[in-house]
């Protein structure tokens, strides 16, 4: 018997009716009784937290992670499966893979439609969790929805209620589940683990900012004024700002403020091409490219560093390699 261990947070999987709207509400125990568990698996439930994953903070995120490390300190469990809110688990999936250094696999899925909806697919998804974490090694942190398996890194949602509802929009998938097995089609590359965090008792502040036509840094140095320890700017393009924005990265790097550089544009890297504000600019101002990384995951890079490091320089170095950050070799203009 493979022995696996779920972790319930809560989200559209635990949700039921609240007179207006749905939430969660629901407990561990309750979420696994919707899924037909898969023969020759025997699971163990933690009722960890059951929140809508809006409302997640990052104690919520350290607390999971954790317990993630806490349960796999036991040798005799197989694999952990954790039920998730949609909304923002592509960054708590990241946020654990980026710690995570055991060949047993941590499997991120939830649901589209609450757990007492009819043809709901909250069951399939996690039956299909159970069987990937069962099932394969040496993948790191998986996101399983719709019979897909995703790796954490560079998976998001992208659909607001599709049952399909997660892809990496710049790489293929991990592997697809069906008759009972995994199907693997690649093994993701990763970088070496970061150590796992002390729990602060107050998380780092860290802001994402978009660009836009028009725009200007007066957000960006609003959240410097906020006391921010990193800031994401979502710039346009390949990485595209002003060169306004380029001078509040070079103010926010003198005062030790760790800032990442990622685009609004849903596939592709961020890409040194453009000057006169554009990625060429913003990275010799200090600004760090997040290759394929999207907002969401680029915030959880930048808060990973934070703390992991107390002095800038070496946050910037475990940014860098935690993006594996560059320039791209052989991109061509495309903005």
């Amino acid at each position: 018997m493979a022995r696996i261990v779920v972790i319930s947070t809560g989200g559209t999987i635990a949700s039921r009716w609240q007179g207006t709207g749905f939430a969660a509400e629901a407990r561990g125990q309750e979420v696994m009784a919707i899924a037909a568990v898969p023969t020759g698996i025997e699971v163990e439930v933690v009722d960890l937290f059951s929140v809508n994953s809006p409302r997640l903070t990052t104690a919520h995120q350290l607390t999971l992670l954790r317990t993630v490390h806490e349960v796999l300190a036991d040798p005799g469990v197989d694999g952990i499966v954790v039920t998730h809110g949609t909304d923002t688990l592509e960054e708590t999936a990241f946020l654990l893979d980026l710690h995570h250094d055991d060949p047993r696999p941590v499997v991120l899925t939830g649901a589209q439609l609450p757990m007492e909806a009819q043809d709901g697919d909250g069951p399939g998804n996690l039956h299909d969790a159970l069987v990937t974490a069962a099932g394969v090694r040496d993948l790191g942190v998986l996101v399983v929805f719709d019979g897909k398996v995703h790796a954490a890194r560079g998976t998001v949602k992208t659909q607001t209620v599709a049952h399909d509802a997660f892809a990496d929009q710049s790489a293929s998938r991990v592997g697809d589940v069906g008759f009972g097995r995994v199907s693997v089609l690649r093994v993701p590359e990763r970088p070496a683990a970061l150590p796992l965090p002390e729990l602060p008792d107050r998380a780092p502040r860290v802001d994402l900012v978009m660009h836009h036509t028009d725009g200007d840094p007066v957000l960006f140095e609003a959240a410097l004024a906020a006391g921010a320890q990193g800031v994401v700017l979502v710039a346009t393009g390949a990485g595209n700002a002003t060169p306004a924005f380029v001078e509040a990265v070079a103010t926010a790097r003198e005062r030790g403020v760790l800032v990442a550089l990622t685009t609004r544009v849903p596939a592709g890297p961020v890409t040194e091409i453009y000057t006169q504000g554009g990625a060429v600019d913003l990275v010799a101002a200090g600004a760090v490219p997040t290759g394929t990384l999207r907002a969401g995951q680029a915030r959880i890079a930048v808060l990973a560093a934070l703390l992991a490091a107390p002095d800038a320089e070496r946050r910037r170095q475990l940014l860098h390699a935690v993006l594996g950050a560059g320039s791209v070799a052989g991109a061509q203009p495309g903005n």
